[in-house]
């Protein structure tokens, strides 16, 4: 019976039903009832690469021994696994809790992921170094030497898009590439600004969409789901600028221009307004040729994952026509190849 992820498991069951086996967390369990009064739990599995929901019916031998298992224990499955309109499933599955031996294994991460989530840390950090203004260069480098651990723990959505461990690292990456790009074609850009706002956007999610730092089930907590990720980024970026200024970095910043007090209100702007509506969560419009650059960059890349999710796992309805990834607007239609 092979070994694979959870990425992997969607993929295969998308097209055929797969004997495997793979390790997961439980990041949540649910007790519900059918409709006849009978009940039944919904197991969130979760590993490095991704989670999906298993529904165990009261019939299944484990039924008695799942509901007691703690959320975040951590199993091994395996079976017969397909997929369906409602998602993956199984037949003839079996969980068991994991070793020592398998947790420290499967706590060390996908290789693959962890290869891919190094890269685009790395570029993050070479992209920082990048930045000619003295403020968000300072600004850059004291977020990623007080916060990165953390940083590279986050996800950037609770399901979405990129909502896995380390998936934030992999989404500023990618809108940094993309940032740097649409300033090449667009030169009035102010492309420091605007990668400094690509690096805080959703710094927020540091504190909203983590994880611990062994496991694969996000934290939800008080100050997140209370405060939201926007608040929290712009309360982030006051105190780390408050504390540059009490610092020696600080020193020249009163004879830069443009000043750097209306550089830091540029920042929050663009944190403030990147979801780019109110009725999304903004609390601010767009207001600069920055703001809007990053919010469509950022609508990009989400949907981006989007499609990419729905072409990799989603059923195909008719030929060229893919089961619709939720939030987006229409089934997903195959792409067309370049031409050769």
């Amino acid at each position: 019976m092979e070994f694979i992820t959870i990425s992997q498991l969607r993929q295969i069951t998308n097209e055929t039903p797969s004997e495997a086996f793979f390790y997961a967390q439980i990041q949540d369990r649910s007790e519900k009832t059918t409709k006849s009064g009978s009940p039944y739990l919904e197991l969130t599995l979760a590993d490095a690469t991704g989670n999906f929901t298993l529904k165990v019916w009261s019939n299944h031998s484990q039924f008695k021994e799942l509901e007691e298992l703690p959320p975040g224990a951590s199993i091994r499955a395996e079976g017969s696994w397909s997929q369906n309109q409602y998602g993956i499933d199984g037949k003839n599955w079996r969980m068991r809790i994991l070793t020592e031996a398998e947790i420290a294994d499967f706590f060390s991460g996908d290789p693959a992921t962890a290869r891919k989530q190094q890269e685009d840390w790395d570029f993050i950090g070479s992209s920082c170094a990048s930045l000619k203004d003295p403020r968000l260069l300072s600004l850059a480098h004291k977020f990623l030497e007080d916060f990165g651990d953390r940083f590279r723990r986050a996800a950037a959505a609770r399901r979405n898009h990129h909502a896995r461990r380390g998936g934030l690292v992999e989404h500023v990456a990618q809108m940094m590439r993309t940032a740097s790009a649409i300033c090449s074609a667009y030169p009035d850009l102010n492309e420091d600004l605007l990668l400094a706002g690509v690096l805080f956007h959703d710094c927020g999610k540091l504190w909203e969409n983590n994880y611990p730092e062994a496991g694969f089930a996000q934290n939800v907590n008080l100050h997140g789901e209370m405060m939201g990720h926007i608040p929290l980024g712009i309360e982030l970026i006051n105190k780390l600028w408050r504390d540059l200024l009490d610092s020696d970095r600080s020193r020249s910043w009163e004879t830069l221009a443009p000043p750097s007090d209306l550089v830091r209100t540029h920042l929050l702007h663009l944190v403030a307004s990147h979801h780019g509506t109110k009725e999304f969560g903004s609390p601010a419009l767009p207001s600069t040729p920055e703001a809007f650059a990053l919010h469509y960059i950022d609508n990009l890349d989400a949907k981006y994952e989007m499609l990419t999710m729905a072409y990799e796992t989603n059923n195909e309805l008719a030929p060229g026509i893919i089961a619709r990834q939720f939030p987006l607007p229409a089934n997903p239609i195959t792409p067309l190849p370049s031409f050769d």
